[in-house]
């Protein structure tokens, strides 16, 4: 695919209908402290200096170039090739095998329908960027591959799409998940922007498919999530262990709505972004098993058909002084359920909350220095998730130490602040978001948990007698990085 990108780049009898486009971040960060080069584990917290290398080429060719304004005929040909890793900056030093051709689609305008975009093949469609946390709230058809038609004037924006969904939610293990949705967008002048939209899929009982949706009777949500189903039916039914139930069939359903309000060019309001997603996760299909020294898959269709999310996430761009200080602030809030499960730790049971706030100021129009700071807050709604202390594998609910518990940690909060700032040499000019930045950055995190952030430090029993435990609540970074989008 690359090859292909840089035959098309190259050949100027594809100079008019090609275009090349993509986006690479890549950064130095040695962690003295025995972590990964990551300021803390996850982008809750903002994505500067909690994100890794990652590189994405785009081609769009034309096939049939469009006239401005015109109502003929056009198509062209979009493919995306993307991944996370890095030549000297991340663990698997820059492997293709770490990157995928993730997109292709073939658009089409004009044809059957004036004003209506065809789209074949990937079909994601999203509203806007969270641009502080690198995140998509208000997406539809992330998983879906089929057809889609768009109909977009100044006032209004409809998309329609139906597909299949089956490869991306179960891989190897495909099943097909009919998949159907769509979105309306109004806009109001050019300071005011309204959203909406939505997708449901339906997975069907299917006889006989070893791949669709089953559920093994009469086990129960403990010894499942402890790993114990086969040894619990050992135990009440010794000696039968060929007679192992077998799965009964199911069908799977799952949804998101989605939402979005958008406004801006108001004083000193760029523009603000608020998006919100309400989502019911679509069930898993097997976990496996020992029996009798042979592999038993389990069932679990009813173990998870019940996990709903609820992400909302605003981001205000200001311009407080014109050409000498911008400010970006953001905000996320997420509430996790999985009405099956009130025993265990998990991320499908529960709360986040974060903010993030971003100034930078402009001592020439290309020399920037930039002071960010986050404050995070995450409650397990089962228990003890998280371990604040270097001996917390040997405590559990009020210091009673137990093998049996299902609680991983201490406490069931983490609380988490992170402060980051530095120089940014921007080429391009002012704007936060302005690209090709390098930037020569610190950033520094303190949490009630110990070592929150991604290391190789001990976490289990069996390591705690061998090496040395480490209680660490502050994690320092010192990082020269590139980001560039072209």
């Amino acid at each position: 695919m690359l090859l292909f990108l840089t035959l098309l780049t190259a050949d100027p009898a594809f100079a008019g209908g090609a275009d090349v486009g993509g986006y690479f971040r890549v950064m130095g960060r040695p962690d003295f402290q025995g972590g990964s080069g990551r300021l803390g584990f996850w982008n809750l917290h903002g994505r500067l200096l909690n994100e890794g290398p990652y590189g994405m080429l785009e081609l769009r060719y034309d096939v049939l170039e469009p006239t401005p304004g015109g109502t003929q005929p056009w198509t062209a040909l979009h493919a995306r090739v993307e991944g996370g890793s890095i030549g000297n900056a991340s663990a698997s030093n820059g492997s293709l095998a770490d990157f995928r051709l993730s997109q292709v689609f073939v658009k089409t305008g004009n044809v059957a329908l004036k004003d209506v975009t065809w789209q074949v093949g990937t079909l994601e469609y999203f509203f806007g960027d969270l641009g502080l946390y690198d995140m998509r709230p208000a997406t539809v058809f992330f998983d879906t591959v089929g057809v889609s038609a768009r109909y977009e004037s100044d006032v209004v924006e409809v998309l329609l799409g139906a597909g299949d969904s089956g490869f991306n939610i179960h891989g190897l293990d495909y099943n097909p998940v009919p998949t159907a949705g769509g979105t309306v967008r109004v806009r109001a002048g050019r300071h005011l922007e309204l959203g909406t939209g939505g997708e449901a899929l339906f997975e069907g009982k299917r006889l006989g498919n070893t791949n669709a949706p089953y559920h093994t009777p009469g086990i129960t949500y403990e010894d499942w999530v402890r790993g114990e189903v086969t040894e619990t039916f050992i135990a009440d039914f010794p000696g039968l262990e060929d007679s192992f139930p077998n799965p009964r069939a199911r069908s799977s359903k799952s949804w998101k709505v989605v939402g979005y309000l958008g406004f801006g060019g108001l004083g000193p309001i760029q523009w603000n972004n608020f998006f919100v997603n309400y989502r019911k996760l679509h069930p898993e299909t097997t976990t496996t098993e020992q029996l009798a020294g042979q592999t038993v898959d389990i069932y679990v269709h009813d173990f998870s058909d019940q996990r709903f999310e609820l992400n909302l996430g605003n981001e205000l761009q200001l311009k407080l002084v014109p050409d000498r200080l911008d400010a970006v602030w953001g905000v996320l809030y997420g509430d996790h359920r999985d009405a099956d499960n009130d025993l265990v730790p998990s991320d499908h049971d529960r709360k986040y909350a974060s903010t993030v706030l971003r100034l930078q100021a402009y001592a020439t129009p290309t020399v920037h220095f930039l002071v960010e700071s986050s404050l995070a807050r995450e409650r397990s709604s089962n228990g003890n998730a998280y371990r604040e202390h270097a001996d917390s594998i040997f405590a559990n609910t009020g210091g009673n130490p137990t093998s049996r518990g299902l609680e991983v940690g201490d406490t069931d909060t983490r609380y988490t602040w992170q402060g980051k700032g530095g120089i940014v040499l921007n080429p391009l000019g002012t704007g936060i978001y302005t690209r090709p930045s390098l930037r020569l950055l610190y950033g520094t995190q303190y949490s009630n948990v110990n070592n929150a952030f991604g290391n190789n430090f001990v976490e289990a029993l069996d390591q705690f007698n061998d090496f040395e435990a480490v209680e660490q609540h502050w994690h320092h970074l010192l990082a020269a990085e590139a980001e560039v989008w072209f």
